[in-house]
């Protein structure tokens, strides 16, 4: 399914099976998780600066070529996540910080992702898959779990944590904070009573529209859905000393707010990407919680209908694209 230009819909396309070149793997794609990065790309809000490019970056797969392919005869399963290549030679990539590097290439943005039958990618972005874990319940692990894990790293030991916009990375984040004995405090839609639910079914202890003050001040909070709107009143919902973390890689312009709400030491940062200590940490993790993921299947041809269900909230947890 091939993005082609900003508002056009994507395009069922055959194409030749892609070939590996050194350092990468080829891949049979089982699953593909569905993000809010592919509407924001679909959109225009994040940039493909050369299209056409297969959309699709939670890429759950089996090896079937290249430098590491399987040699007892049976195909290994892999993830492969939004960070697709690094140069390993900038300073962020020579400081541990592999997810500002400044020459850095993205899966499904600037590698042809997973939206298809077969993909090609980086093997040292390649990651081991738990066993527990069927394809279409892994796919979401490969980045709501994996930006959600980085968002909660920044949130230090925060024990009242408020998720504001409660998709595919506040249904996993929700599991991985309570198994670490936090509070966590759910923000939705205005009247999105199917989303709050879940939240309590997941072991939030309040869950309520966003412009709601929960019923105790937060420590940190982290902001999933992309409206700068929820910056100012994230802020009044912390306690002196708190976090909001900025959880995507797009949000709409944050409205000015007055100082009082940021004094008493309280900062607002974001999340870029991932690294691949991230990837391994959060994927050892997930099946000692144990982390369940909700998904939505749909096949391949009906990836437009998935952003746009996607895009409506027409669903709760994770859609995934099942090849």
């Amino acid at each position: 399914m091939v993005f082609e230009a900003v508002g056009a819909p994507l395009r069922a396309v055959e194409l030749p099976v892609p070939q590996p070149g050194p350092g990468q793997l080829l891949l049979r794609v089982h699953a593909c998780g569905v993000c809010r990065t592919d509407l924001h790309l679909l959109d225009g809000e994040v940039e493909i600066a050369e299209p056409p490019r297969i959309l699709g970056h939670q890429i759950v797969g089996s090896v079937i070529a290249g430098e590491e392919e399987a040699t007892d005869g049976q195909a290994r399963r892999v993830g492969v996540p939004w960070l697709g290549w690094t140069c390993g030679e900038c300073v962020y990539c020579r400081s541990g910080r592999e997810n500002l590097c400044i020459r850095a290439r993205f899966t499904g943005r600037d590698i042809d992702g997973g939206m298809a039958e077969y993909a090609v990618a980086d093997a040292r972005y390649c990651f081991p898959l738990p066993s527990e874990y069927p394809d279409e319940q892994a796919a979401p692990l490969l980045c709501a779990g994996l930006i959600g894990y980085r968002a909660l790293g920044m949130c230090g030991e925060a024990r009242r944590l408020g998720l504001y916009g409660f998709g595919a990375a506040a249904h996993i984040l929700t599991q991985v904070a309570r198994s670490q004995g936090r509070e966590v405090y759910a923000f939705t839609r205005a009247g999105d009573e199917a989303a709050q639910g879940f939240a309590m079914e997941l072991g939030a202890v309040w869950a309520g529209g966003s412009e709601e003050a929960p019923p105790e001040e937060l420590d940190a909070a982290i902001i999933f859905a992309p409206a700068g709107a929820l910056v100012p009143l994230a802020l009044r919902a912390l306690a002196p000393g708190g976090t909001v973390v900025c959880g995507g890689i797009h949000m709409s312009d944050i409205p000015s707010f007055p100082y009082s709400s940021l004094w008493e030491e309280r900062t607002v940062r974001s999340v870029a990407n991932l690294t691949r200590r991230d990837a391994r940490e959060m994927l050892a993790l997930a099946p000692r919680v144990p982390v369940r993921t909700k998904v939505s299947a749909y096949g391949l041809d009906e990836a437009g209908t998935a952003l746009d269900d996607l895009r409506s909230g027409r669903f709760t947890g994770a859609a995934v694209i099942v090849p």
